[in-house]
């Protein structure tokens, strides 16, 4: 294997958590998730020549994918089903991890619902980058990703307030 190709390998696998958080943010179901999964990382090898180490790997890579993602949503006219919810029975004796696993796949549901730019932020927000890094990365000033991050979590908070999970 050529030194290239093992050097993007290495790198996709210290940062395949981003890929698997974009995809399912943006698929609501394990299929679609793993087509968009293998879209992104096609996505990524086809561009990793244009990668000039200008910016850390994962900065770069945040923008492929989410880009891929949009553009994979549109491509593919996929629609989100807005208003199905998988019912999950959980019983007492589960335990917290699945409690933990039915709010994080109830949250991931919730942002689906939230438009292209705000999932953006919200990714964003959820992997730590600052307004700064946030405005950057979408091509708009800090003050208007800390705006767009506050509306977007207020979005996100009606969402599931509105689906019956409460706070």
């Amino acid at each position: 294997m050529k030194e290239k190709e093992q050097e993007f390998l290495k790198r996709i696998e210290s940062h395949k958590g981003i890929l698997y958080k974009v995809s399912k943010m943006y698929m609501d179901n394990h299929d679609d998730q793993q087509d968009l999964f293998q879209e992104i990382v096609c996505q990524l090898w086809k561009s990793y020549d244009s990668f000039r180490n200008e910016s850390q790997f994962s900065t770069w890579m945040y923008r492929v994918a989410v880009n891929t993602a949009i553009v994979f949503l549109k491509k593919e006219k996929r629609k989100v089903d807005r208003y199905e919810i998988a019912s999950e029975n959980i019983k007492d004796d589960e335990g917290d991890s699945h409690i933990k696993e039915s709010q994080i796949d109830h949250f991931y549901k919730a942002v689906q619902k939230l438009e292209k730019i705000d999932k953006a932020i919200i990714f964003y927000q959820l992997e730590g980058f600052s307004h700064k890094e946030i405005g950057e990365n979408l091509g708009i000033s800090e003050g208007n990703a800390r705006v767009k991050l506050n509306r977007a979590k207020e979005k996100l908070k009606e969402i599931i307030k509105n689906q019956g999970y409460g706070f």
